[in-house]
């Protein structure tokens, strides 16, 4: 029983979206073009894509805008002809920016929340795999100050400074039957804060061509005494932790970034992203009370990952713009390492937009975002959960946005 237990929890990423669930859903004009924005000075949203871009942009202006996602998950075990599915469970990563300063100076000033890392998956409480997870809520709000400057006509530089925010609840049935035959559960609960930082160079090429360059660093998510909460028997509950501490190694990403105007019209953008997940090689756990259950050390092994991103736009009036992308994402989690909470592999990525501009200071952004994960089959390592996984995302999402 102890072993058993023992396995179950360390499985358990404490703020799961470590499980390669990076959100990329920063701006609405950016998501119609598959994610691509790095190369571009094309709105308050480079305060996240390119802070050195914010001070080519040409006017000030603040945008509000919400991506909501819906994620379906298939789940057949090793052989079984039986189909399980995940609970509809709505998450909504949200972004919000705001620019200031002189547009003709050199100096510029943004601040942006977003919503970088997240998601939501509710399972049967009776599935296959309870005892690995029945359900998942998380959210990491990250809060980003930011300052650009203008070297010269064509370069500029930027910087943010990231306070991180993050909230997880995970919760799994145990291998113990309570008096009324239902199984026991264990729920783990807890909140981070924590810091980064983003930084950005932009340049302007000239004949319409413009690069960018940006990193954003690595974050230690750290939880301190976040609750473990145990409905078992009265007889064993004192056996049981109340409260944990973990540190979840977030982890860095480059991004290069190109733009191009095809014409007056049409735009054209590049994005390759390179996520430095190798520093998730383990993930540890520090419980009040070991009586039952040790300290543990579990291992990830995670590998660095990259994306490609491919997005245009077209302005087909001085009221519509229409956007299109594709992008293709490469999973960090190697084999033997997937797991129910976050499933994950490599991953096409289709979208579209479309802008509408009723006057020359306001703004209505679409997206839609479908995101194809391939079908994985996998045993992990430490709970032995045996079956093939096949995910599917949809992402409808919509802003506003004002401009002086």
């Amino acid at each position: 029983m102890r072993k058993i237990l023992l396995s179950m929890l360390v499985a358990a990423p404490v703020l799961g979206f470590a499980q390669s669930f990076q959100v990329n859903l920063q701006g609405q004009k950016q998501i119609g073009m598959a994610g691509a924005g790095t190369g571009l000075a094309l709105d308050e949203a480079s305060v996240f894509f390119n802070p050195g871009a914010v001070s080519f942009l040409k006017k000030n202006g603040v945008q509000a805008g919400i991506s909501p996602l819906f994620l379906k998950t298939a789940f057949r075990a090793a052989g079984s002809d039986v189909t399980e599915y995940n609970k509809s469970k709505l998450a909504t990563p949200l972004e919000a920016y705001a620019t200031f300063g002189s547009p003709e100076g050199k100096l510029r000033f943004g601040i942006g929340i977003y919503t970088p890392f997240g998601g939501a998956m509710h399972w049967d409480e009776n599935w296959t795999g309870k005892f690995t997870v029945t359900s998942l809520d998380l959210q990491a709000i990250f809060v980003q100050p930011t300052v650009s400057y203008k070297l010269t006509d064509w370069l500029g530089i930027g910087a943010g400074f990231v306070y991180a925010n993050g909230k997880v609840d995970l919760r799994r049935a145990l291998p113990i039957t309570r008096a009324d035959g239902s199984s026991a559960t264990a729920q783990l609960e807890g909140h981070s804060h924590n810091f980064g930082w983003n930084a950005g160079i932009f340049a302007d090429a000239g004949s319409g061509l413009t690069f960018g360059i940006t990193h954003r660093s690595k974050v230690d998510a750290t939880v301190k005494d976040g609750d473990a909460r145990f409905e078992v028997p009265d007889a064993l509950r004192s056996t049981f932790p109340t409260t944990f501490n973990a540190t979840l190694n977030l982890p860095a990403t480059t991004s290069l970034g190109i733009g191009y105007k095809v014409s007056e019209q049409t735009t054209l953008a590049l994005d390759v992203n390179w996520v430095q997940w190798h520093r998730y090689k383990t993930l540890a756990f520090d419980y009040d009370n070991n009586a039952r259950i040790p300290d543990t050390e579990s291992p990830r092994n995670y590998k660095d990952a990259g994306a490609l991103r491919l997005g245009g736009q077209h302005e087909i009036d001085n009221k519509f713009v229409v956007r299109a992308g594709v992008g293709y994402a490469i999973t960090p989690v190697r084999e033997g390492y997937v797991t129910p909470e976050v499933p994950d592999a490599d991953r096409w990525l289709l979208s579209a937009g479309l802008g509408y501009k009723p006057d020359e200071r306001f703004q209505i952004d679409l997206s839609f975002l479908y995101e194809n994960v391939k079908s994985r089959t996998e045993t992990n390592l430490e709970t032995n959960l045996s079956g093939t996984f096949k995910t599917a995302a949809y992402i409808p999402g919509i802003s506003l946005s004002y401009k002086w």
